[in-house]
């Protein structure tokens, strides 16, 4: 299982170079369109959204554009886990881990009234199965919040079958496209 997991982010990874920057943010655009239309979005107040890396779905702007109507919570990695903090703007970011700009505010821990979490992945499969990073920062975390949950990543990383371990949480919903 864990090989297969490995060589499926290998696979992934590649097929990721074979788009330009431009494209992923026009792929991007594509994505963040559906997840506004969709009736959990609409509904949620408060949601748990991530801060994007180079090769995810590209998220920046969409939570500067609906930070003042929703509360958006965002992980900062600590340690190996994901602690969640309220974003109050760009100011308040700094790079943490891995690069990524994370809030600097008070910890949130009101994990019930998060009403819609938006998880990223390296692959997702129709069935809900998502395959991470390979680190277990959100299979640390989901378990803990029970908002509906939505998988957003690039078409190409919607496949047949991704590799599901008994402790793996499904999402609710997948967008790519």
């Amino acid at each position: 299982m864990k090989e297969r997991k490995k060589e499926l982010r290998k696979q992934i990874a590649q097929e990721k170079t074979r788009y330009c920057d431009s494209t992923l943010k026009e792929l991007s655009a594509i994505v963040l369109d559906r997840l506004e239309k969709h009736p959990k979005f609409q509904e949620a107040k408060t949601i748990l959204l991530y801060h994007s890396l180079k090769d995810e779905v590209q998220t920046h702007s969409f939570i500067e554009k609906w930070s003042g109507e929703k509360r958006i919570i965002l992980p900062v990695v600590v340690g190996d886990e994901l602690e969640l903090r309220s974003y109050t703007g760009p100011a308040d970011l700094a790079i943490g881990a891995y690069g990524i700009a994370e809030p600097t505010g008070d910890i949130f821990t009101d994990y019930a009234s998060i009403d819609l979490v938006i998880v990223p992945g390296v692959a997702f499969d129709m069935n809900g199965h998502r395959l991470g990073r390979g680190k277990g920062y959100y299979d640390k975390l989901l378990p803990k919040i029970q908002a509906h949950k939505i998988g957003i990543c690039f078409p190409f990383q919607l496949i047949d079958e991704v590799p599901a371990e008994p402790f793996d949480i499904c999402m609710n919903a997948v967008i790519a496209k």
